[in-house]
């Protein structure tokens, strides 16, 4: 059982209303393949930049703190959200997932802070393919028809989103899925 002073946290950032309805489109292209994938509910799709785990309080305003000051020196980051993708490999799918197009300043950022939630304890991500999950399969059940719209929808384009706040979240886990809350938002740099 989780200790109560500490909550299950991530720093993330919502996608924009306006790419949402091709998002679900993508989702709904799986649904003919009557394959067993649980699909991510659009109040949670989010792209995570940092999965915390259980911290206190102490730590989420460490967490804060830090965000609030890397953000003074970026200004809003446009995202190209494209492309359909599987984790682990298409040969064994568990996560499906919407990608976004190389971005120097956007990666710059996510360097930037986890050179500096490294500072705070937290393990530096070995790489990083940024990405949003729209669903987890169960189990390999018409996995030869997933393949084939991971294929036909490779080069999906969403459409661009400009990035202007990340927001840091706490995830409660519950028998019917996680409900995602914002603790905090943070604003770049308006400049």
């Amino acid at each position: 059982m989780m200790d109560d002073s500490k909550l299950r946290t991530f720093l993330a950032i919502d996608v924009d209303e306006s790419l949402m309805d091709k998002i679900l489109d993508v989702q709904k292209k799986f649904t003919s393949t009557k394959a067993n994938i649980k699909y991510v509910p659009k109040e949670n799709l989010h792209f995570t930049l940092k999965f915390f785990g259980d911290v206190d309080r102490v730590m989420i305003s460490k967490i804060s703190e830090l965000v609030k000051e890397t953000l003074h020196d970026f200004k809003p980051i446009e995202l190209y959200v494209n492309g359909l993708g599987t984790f682990p490999n298409e040969e064994h799918v568990k996560v499906i997932w919407i990608g976004v197009s190389e971005n120097n300043d956007f990666l710059n950022l996510l360097n930037t802070l986890d050179d500096k939630f490294k500072g705070l304890g937290f393990k530096k991500e070995k790489s990083y393919k940024f990405h949003l999950t729209i669903g987890r399969m169960k189990n390999s059940k018409n996995k030869k028809e997933v393949k084939n719209v991971v294929n036909e929808c490779k080069d999906f384009e969403v459409g661009t989103m400009k990035i202007s706040k990340l927001s840091l979240k706490k995830s409660e886990l519950t028998p019917s899925g996680p409900i995602y809350s914002d603790l905090k938002t943070f604003k770049f740099n308006q400049g």
